[in-house]
């Protein structure tokens, strides 16, 4: 049962996959990409990955749809015409969120199946996030602060970059209160027109 769900699933991610490079729409490709995201947390639960599941719908589906839709808003589209469409893209809508419903569904069912006999061979093994944590905080805790380094100077960088010396745009009364009317006012003396 379980190479039975691991493989629609991996259909449905590669499906997924194409569907976001492919759709001209945009609401679509943000669609079929959280299900793309759903079908890869749903093979790391398969494969006993929990924490990895967990962080990647938290982390992309949460995060990284939130910023893909930012971008998506700050783009010059006509949100009118956005708007007029809604009703066709319930369809597409509709189709994600069921597919997403039953993979939730086939996994919860397949780790029911299975379990029990996995977890009687590996009782004495530690649970995977405290697994994880040990070995990231003990053999692999220079590289691990090495990235967190280098993801806090990209984070200041991108800071800086955004935070040029802006032109200012406030009025100075002293300047508008001296201003003489020769400075801006200039009288301009044009014959008369005669209508022949």
């Amino acid at each position: 049962m379980i190479k039975f769900t691991f493989y629609l699933f991996a259909l449905i991610l590669i499906f997924a996959a194409s569907r976001v490079i492919t759709v001209k729409n945009p609401v679509h490709a943000a669609l079929f990409l959280v299900l793309a995201f759903f079908s890869s947390a749903a093979i790391w639960l398969l494969l006993q990955a929990e924490f990895l599941a967990i962080a990647l719908v938290l982390v992309y589906v949460g995060a990284v749809m939130v910023l893909f839709l930012f971008v998506v808003m700050m783009l010059d589209i006509n949100f009118s015409k956005l708007r007029e469409g809604f009703v066709s893209h319930l369809p597409v809508a509709t189709v994600v969120g069921a597919l997403i419903l039953i993979e939730m569904i086939l996994v919860v069912w397949a780790w029911q199946k299975e379990i029990p006999e996995l977890a009687t061979t590996a009782a004495e093994s530690l649970p995977n996030t405290k697994a994880l944590g040990q070995v990231l905080y003990t053999d692999y805790v220079y590289p691990f602060e090495i990235a967190a380094v280098i993801l806090l100077v990209a984070m200041i960088a991108a800071i800086a970059l955004t935070m040029r010396k802006r032109r200012q745009k406030y009025q100075k009364p002293e300047q508008q209160v001296s201003v003489r009317r020769s400075e801006r006012v200039r009288l301009v003396k044009m014959p008369a027109e005669s209508k022949d």
